[in-house]
């Protein structure tokens, strides 16, 4: 991973299987942190292996820096230290490698520059392909002949793709063969996105849904009920402020006398006009309601809506009504 967000490096690393994390100054001044030393240490108490700047004018004061970094309580077996390829460097790289210290030979551009780093020892060397490709070149070509490179040599070196700027370029790094690849955690997060993987899914959820959850548990739990002596306007408030298409009716008894759809209402309305609703809803005939028992599986329900081309069944239990099961209720939680 490729950050000096302590957020994002956080909700990156409970992933648990990435390697590392490199990290920069310019990273951490945009950050905002100016106590890099304190953030260098809580990184690594983090990561499993950190990789940081090491900076001089001299090979010398490569080492040094290096050293002093160690101090701080770095695990030399944990730590990368990042140089920018210069004569100096690749000398600087060769002395920590001596010494049994790991570096990452960065900012290169030019296979030059990556052999010159391999020979040193260097145990990653970092092409940056993002700003190459913003400078016109074929920044993919580089990084393939550096593969080569260690392919053909023998070198030790891991090639590592970076200044990663989409998916495509984890695809390209991974059909170049490079032996590790840092990324930013947006784009990180976004590789395992893909739509049909996400319908695919969505399916198994439902299906799986139908199959486990029973009727009364998918169905609101507001069951709105009205008497026959209901007029069919307050009827109509009721069932838009529950935010139903039909309304049950029930007798004295509490027994269903038929449930009233915006379907009926519809019809009524062509037929009648607005006289219907200052009926009552005993006044209109049902016929015997669609229904399901609330310990039926939602499966049960599919086939019942499929069977009946209706959008809404009628819910009960022990022969009383307990609630309106919506074709949409098969699809929600």
């Amino acid at each position: 991973m490729d950050s000096a967000n302590l957020k994002e490096i956080e909700e990156g690393f409970k992933l648990g299987f990435l390697d590392g994390l490199t990290t920069t100054p310019t990273f951490m001044q945009k950050e905002g942190i100016t106590d890099i030393d304190g953030m260098i240490v809580k990184l690594s108490k983090i990561v499993p292996v950190l990789q940081i700047e090491a900076l001089g004018d001299s090979a010398e004061e490569i080492l040094k820096e290096a050293k002093r970094q160690l101090n701080l309580g770095l695990d030399a077996k944990k730590t990368v230290f990042k140089i920018p390829v210069s004569l100096e460097g690749v000398r600087a790289c060769k002395m920590l490698r001596n010494e049994g210290l790991l570096v990452n030979v960065h900012l290169v551009y030019t296979l030059q520059q990556a052999y010159m780093a391999m020979q040193a020892g260097a145990t990653y060397v970092c092409p940056l392909v993002g700003r190459l490709q913003d400078q016109g070149h074929d920044a993919l070509a580089l990084v393939e002949q550096c593969v080569d490179a260690v392919d053909y040599y023998g070198y030790d070196t891991k090639i590592m793709f970076s200044s990663v700027r989409n998916n495509e370029h984890v695809r390209n790094a991974i059909n170049i063969g490079v032996h590790t690849i840092t990324v930013p955690l947006k784009i990180l997060k976004s590789l395992t996105e893909n739509n049909f993987t996400t319908m695919g899914t969505e399916q198994f959820i439902r299906d799986t849904r139908l199959m486990t959850v029973k009727v009364k548990e998918a169905i609101n739990p507001i069951n709105p009920l009205v008497s026959g002596s209901t007029k069919l306007a307050d009827a109509i408030v009721k069932m838009t402020e529950y935010g139903f298409g039909a309304i049950t009716i029930v007798q004295k008894d509490g027994s269903v006398k038929g449930v009233f759809t915006d379907g009926d209402l519809r019809r009524l309305l062509t037929k009648d006009g607005r006289d219907i609703l200052g009926k009552n809803m005993d006044e209109f005939t049902y016929n015997a309601p669609i229904s399901i028992d609330s310990e039926a599986l939602l499966n049960e329900a599919a086939v019942l809506f499929k069977k009946t081309n209706v959008d809404t069944l009628l819910v009960s239990h022990a022969g009383k009504p307990v609630g309106m099961l919506d074709i949409q209720d098969l699809k929600n939680d």
